[in-house]
């Protein structure tokens, strides 16, 4: 992220991990907010976007720490933001490209009826609802600061848009697989969530 965009504050929120995840980001320039303990991914994004509004960030980007997203999609979702006069931009894996990210079966079933349900719901076409890469303004980081659900926030945060009128759509983004961590939604999570 400090290569792609220099100017801009990078925040990581270690969810009470085990490793030298906040050593190793203080040491690479970012700042840190740590939680005492494993709170959960919804609590974690939660966490980023109230330090956001404490700060009076008007931009936030949003990367997962497993290394699927490339930074240099940044500017994509910045520019799609302006252009667009939108409130949120979402990169999508399955948008306008051919994915050559594997995903299992069960996964991609859990995809599929989530983004149906996102879409009938908001009534707004929608590829990839469970993709953590986006680009927020102002009023979209003060709504989701207060209101993002705990347990799956991709998802629930669309809808959450929605509801509060705000402006969303999705570009096509290339995902690289997972360099680190598990998910935190498998086969049992995904039917139970649904």
């Amino acid at each position: 992220v400090h290569e792609v965009l220099p100017e801009a504050d990078v925040l990581v929120v270690d969810d009470g991990s085990s490793d030298r995840t906040m050593e190793e980001a203080e040491a690479a320039g970012s700042l840190v907010v740590r939680h005492p303990f494993n709170l959960g991914i919804g609590a974690t994004v939660q966490t980023g976007l109230r330090f956001a509004c404490e700060e009076g960030y008007e931009i936030v980007f949003r990367l997962d720490g497993d290394g699927q997203h490339n930074p240099s999609d940044l500017p994509l979702l910045y520019a799609a933001l302006r252009e667009n006069r939108v409130d949120a931009v979402f990169g999508s894996r399955f948008m306008g490209t051919d994915s050559t990210m594997e995903i299992s079966f069960d996964r991609r079933l859990g995809i599929f009826c989530f983004r149906t349900l996102v879409t009938l719901l908001t009534r707004q076409r929608m590829t990839d609802t469970t993709s953590g890469l986006c680009c927020l303004n102002r009023q979209a980081v003060e709504v989701l600061a207060r209101y993002l659900p705990q347990d799956y926030p991709e998802v629930e945060g669309r809808v959450v848009l929605y509801k509060a009128g705000l402006k969303t759509i999705e570009v096509p983004v290339q995902m690289r697989p997972r360099t680190t961590g598990v998910s935190s939604i498998d086969r049992w999570h995904s039917i139970y969530y649904a």
